[in-house]
């Protein structure tokens, strides 16, 4: 069975080096679907609670709502760190409180002080499928991602699935010591 939560993403971003409309710095709402697959669990009758998926999920997508996405090639990058260098915002803003925790992949590094994703590929929807696969398929069983952006949209199913131990009491993930870290309960 299936747990399934939808995720809201403002964006900008361009395709660098393409021909057509899309080479320029343009802005996007993007719906990213994430479908999580297990078993029910028994005592709390779900899959996985949904609330907890977006918990997870949003302590890394949250760097790229409202971030611009640039390639790493791409000449326009200086430019745009230049510009917040000289405003004084490169390194962050009191103002600029809705970021995540930095991180970096093999796909895309984040630098959630100044709103920035810089990704080793252009920002497709078959992009973004494989950036926030590869950011969160150790967190949850992911069975399939879908991104939808504009007119384009993509969706990826997954199998390579693990074992993830759930409280028994609450349904969400157990730590690395078998402790849930919503209610406390010990396995």
């Amino acid at each position: 069975m299936r747990s399934i939560t939808t995720f809201d993403l403002q964006y900008a971003h361009r395709f660098y080096g393409f021909q057509g409309e899309a080479q320029y710095l343009h802005g996007h709402t993007g719906v990213l679907t994430i479908e999580v697959e297990d078993s029910v669990n028994m005592g709390v009758n779900m899959v996985y609670p949904c609330n907890e998926i977006q918990k997870v999920a949003w302590d890394v997508l949250k760097n790229f709502d409202h971030a611009l996405v640039l390639r790493e090639d791409d000449p326009l990058l200086p430019a745009v760190l230049d510009v917040y260098e000289k405003q004084g915002i490169k390194d962050g803003h009191p103002q600029n409180t809705m970021k995540g925790a930095a991180f970096q992949t093999e796909l895309c590094t984040a630098y959630p002080d100044c709103r920035l994703v810089v990704t080793k590929e252009t920002m497709t929807v078959e992009g973004m499928i494989k950036m926030v696969y590869a950011l969160l398929k150790d967190k949850l069983n992911i069975a399939k991602i879908t991104f939808t952006s504009g007119v384009n949209a993509a969706s990826c199913e997954f199998s390579d699935r693990k074992e993830i131990d759930r409280c028994p009491l609450c349904g969400v993930a157990l730590d690395e010591h078998g402790v849930c870290p919503k209610c406390g309960y010990k396995k």
